[in-house]
């Protein structure tokens, strides 16, 4: 039997007489409600608790989003054996004695032991040490939960064997989802009672909750269990009585944790991008959270030097002042001088210079000692023996109190570290500050002369040239390459995202979306079964759960493959390379796509745009041929991919543009063209001029056919093997990057 926060039997014991919100926790997963980024169809998390094959897991999320709920599905659905305990009850004492009922149960039965840490960041640094070598060592499963950031809360070694999963706030429509299904559950909510909500009751509840389900479920108990029928019967929830019920927004803010760091960085970020109104509604929140004023005043002197400075050099005055007010008058009017300074400086002109500290800093740190020119030394020690101090040019003997001279070592002379911006008062010195330095450079150009060589010796290590030494692909590998990388810079993928790719073919893109998407999951559709027999060659190595799951269909046939292996699943992405090469109606095959994104998806393609390839009559161009003969066959290779000719070629990037949106995608298409360094080999030439083809489509013979007679092509194809075989040309060719969405 189970034991601890999950025993089962207490469970029945208690469960008639918990809060709703215990009532109505989720069993299973198709109860549970949000968190469709990390539990959506074809997510690696929901597929690891469906397989019963979890590894370490952490789950970090604001109260009330599922974090203990996920635990308590898993330990109901596991054969693992399920250990709960609780980091502010427990300590390593209780560590120590779930490890010996792990290794109990290995050695006995084995059988896997899972071991859920509620609260995990409250155990210290020596309680987490203690789970180390067991979570490392397998013995135990570990899954965290916390509602602190487990990159700052949690030991690292921790965290790096476990997968982080971040639970979101629940949205409104997922709320609302909650108080349906607490209001028609008869056996566990109020499906038994005749309650009616009123929608601006529904509304209130929903905001003030904040994305907290626990809180919406007690607000609706509360509005419930105190409100009484009327002569019908039917308990009227109105919004006055949702008012009583949840009076205040709980706003999540620990002074030690995330929401503490997040929200004063969201104001210092709101501050430096001149933006008022969120400067004060994150100002707001602190204040209304209970965060110490001088913590904010110190946040605001800090920045009123950081970026704003020069700019308006009146902010740390004004700032400064503030907080001195502050000190006299205290709360709540001291709120009057912390909202006249964040508007002060959400309003004033912004520079950063002041930074340029920090780069003489650096160079001090990282240079060699520079020594202090003979003139700026202290001359009054040893001006007569060591001359220090001799030739310095007083400033203020001089008209408008300055002089030319040299102030910095010789070796940094010409250095810059003042950036003057050319906001407010900083805008006005901009240019004073720019002819000192024209004279200062000019004055030691004709004075003493500082040999460059030492400078233009120096330098980093050319990454480029120790990458080209270590290449093994051949440039059209290089191509290859880049257009993976273009599609998945377009694609902007999140590591929990689901995704297709329509090619896999070699598996190019489909090795990349596994890397990408480790608690996500990849879709891999191949055209033959030869390719998926490659592919799955090539995936049995993974862990199972790491593996993409493998289709093989064409692009008309690839809905009905998807249904069958689960009805509801959608796409956060659909990629591939040349996936529409094959398809004679575009726009059809569009709208198929479409349908099998997320509201929020995203598809991108790389196409070759055949219209814009090569021509290979122009690699004869040089070869001399008869004139007759080749315009002929320069003719007859056009009509190739002529408007009235074969569907599959004849079409080009703006085709591309109006198939997609006929499918109601928005839709970006950038054409790029390039040139290649091609290989051209017996094989290849063969298959320009072969009389069948593997994919049933006319081969460039066939095309030529239609125009020319069977023995100009023959002439022809010896022209080709006496002026290009083992040739290398330059291949020209040209790719539509398409990338649409459904808004």
């Amino acid at each position: 039997m189970k034991r601890g926060l999950f025993d089962q039997h207490r469970q029945q014991l208690v469960e008639k007489d918990a809060p709703l919100a215990a009532r109505m926790r989720p069993r299973t997963l198709d109860e549970f409600i949000g968190q469709d980024h990390i539990l959506g169809s074809g997510r690696l998390l929901r597929r690891a608790i469906q397989a019963d094959q979890l590894s370490s897991l952490i789950f970090f999320g604001p109260p009330g989003t599922g974090k203990t709920t996920l635990a308590r599905i898993i330990a109901n659905t596991t054969r693992a054996h399920f250990i709960a305990i609780n980091a502010v009850l427990s300590g390593v004492k209780e560590i120590r004695d779930a490890i010996a009922t792990a290794q109990k149960r290995q050695k006995e039965h084995t059988q896997r032991t899972i071991l859920f840490v509620d609260e995990v960041h409250r155990f210290n640094k020596s309680q987490q040490d203690a789970l180390l070598p067991w979570v490392e060592n397998g013995t135990v499963i570990l899954i965290g939960a916390t509602t602190e950031n487990p990159y700052f809360e949690v030991n690292k070694a921790l965290v790096s064997r476990s997968r982080i999963f971040q639970l979101k706030p629940l949205n409104e429509a997922d709320l609302r989802r909650v108080l349906e299904q607490a209001l028609a559950d008869s056996e566990r909510g109020y499906g038994q009672l005749s309650v009616i909500l009123e929608p601006d009751a529904i509304a209130h509840l929903v905001n003030i909750a904040n994305g907290d389900a626990r809180s919406l479920l007690n607000a609706l108990e509360l509005a419930v269990e105190t409100t009484p029928p009327d002569e019908t019967g039917t308990i009227r929830i109105t919004l006055s009585v949702a008012e009583e019920s949840i009076q205040q927004r709980a706003v999540l803010y620990d002074k030690e944790g995330d929401a503490h760091f997040d929200t004063i960085s969201a104001f210092i970020k709101s501050l430096r991008g001149s933006d008022p109104d969120a400067a004060l509604y994150w100002l707001a929140k602190m204040v209304y959270a209970g965060e110490d004023p001088r913590f904010i005043f110190r946040r605001m002197l800090i920045l009123a030097s950081e970026d704003v400075g020069l700019a308006d050099p009146n902010a740390l005055v004004v700032v400064n002042a503030c907080a001195s007010a502050f000190e006299w008058v205290g709360m709540p009017e001291g709120r009057y001088h912390l909202a006249q300074a964040t508007l002060y400086l959400a309003n004033a002109p912004k520079s950063n210079s002041t930074m340029g500290f920090f780069d003489a800093l650096a160079v001090v740190e990282k240079e060699r000692e520079a020594e202090v020119p003979n003139h700026l030394k202290d001359a009054n020690r040893d001006k007569k023996g060591l001359g220090h101090g001799a030739g310095y040019l007083y400033p203020h003997a001089y008209r408008d109190h300055w002089v030319a001279q040299q102030y910095l070592p010789s070796s940094l002379q010409g250095q810059v570290f003042y950036q003057p911006s050319t906001q407010g008062f900083e805008g006005e010195i901009k240019t004073q500050v720019a002819r000192h330095r024209e004279a200062q450079l000019e004055a030691v150009a004709e004075g003493v002369f500082i040999s460059p060589v030492e400078v233009l010796t120096t330098g980093p290590t050319d990454r480029t040239v120790d990458r080209w030494l270590q290449r093994t692909l051949s440039q059209i590998g290089e191509q290859l390459a880049g257009i993976r990388d273009r599609i998945f810079t377009l694609a902007q993928l999140q590591r929990h995202h689901v995704i297709l790719d329509l090619n896999a073919g070699s598996g190019l893109l489909t090795f990349e979306a596994l890397r990408r998407v480790p608690e996500g999951g990849v879709y891999a559709c191949t055209r033959t079964a030869d390719e998926a027999k490659a592919l799955q060659e090539q995936v049995v190595a993974l862990p199972e759960l790491n593996r993409p799951v493998l289709l093989s269909a064409t692009l008309t046939q690839l809905p009905k493959v998807l249904a069958a292996q689960s009805s509801d699943i959608r796409f956060d992405c659909i990629i591939g390379r040349n996936a529409l090469i094959h398809e004679p109606d575009k726009a059809a095959a569009a709208k198929w796509l479409a349908q099998l994104l997320q509201q929020s998806g995203v598809l991108v393609l790389a196409e070759t745009v055949p219209r814009h390839t090569q021509r290979l009559y122009r690699l004869l161009e040089k070869s001399k041929p008869n004139a007759d003969l080749y315009q002929r066959l320069v003719a007859a290779e056009e009509a190739i991919y002529s408007h009235t000719s074969d569907p599959m070629v004849n079409w080009n990037a703006f085709d591309l543009r109006k198939a997609f949106e006929s499918a109601g995608l928005v839709v970006e298409v950038t054409e790029e063209r390039s040139q290649t360094s091609m290989h051209i080999t017996p094989a290849l030439i063969d298959r320009w001029f072969a009389t069948t083809s593997v994919t049933n489509r006319p081969s460039y013979a066939a095309h030529l056919a239609k125009h020319l007679q069977e023995q100009e092509i023959r002439i022809i194809k010896e022209l080709f093997i006496r002026s290009l075989l083992h040739q290398t040309v330059n291949w020209e060719s040209a790719i539509a990057f398409v990338r649409s969405s459904l808004s």
